[in-house]
């Protein structure tokens, strides 16, 4: 299972503050299904304004990112562009 990190504000709102759970899937939209089953609301907020960094690598589009059973997987604010 991968080992997945979820920001603070997300853990205290959702999952009683604990921020790293053990979670099946082989990619980022199986994880995101499975955290909303054990947390329901979870999944809506996952998809609103979050980055999923999967073994330091960040994607900001992810949902069909591979995930290997020892990933460890972060969800985080989204990076946003800025102009000069």
């Amino acid at each position: 299972m991968a080992r997945v990190i979820l920001l603070a504000s997300l853990a205290r709102q959702f999952a009683g503050g604990q921020e790293e759970h053990d979670v099946p899937g082989l990619t980022v939209r199986q994880i995101v299904r499975h955290l909303d089953e054990r947390f329901p609301g979870l999944g809506e907020r996952l998809d609103h304004g979050i980055a999923v960094a999967i073994d330091g690598v960040i994607h900001q589009n992810a949902w069909l990112e591979r995930v290997e059973p020892d990933s460890e997987v972060a969800f985080m604010p989204a990076i946003e562009g800025g102009g000069l």
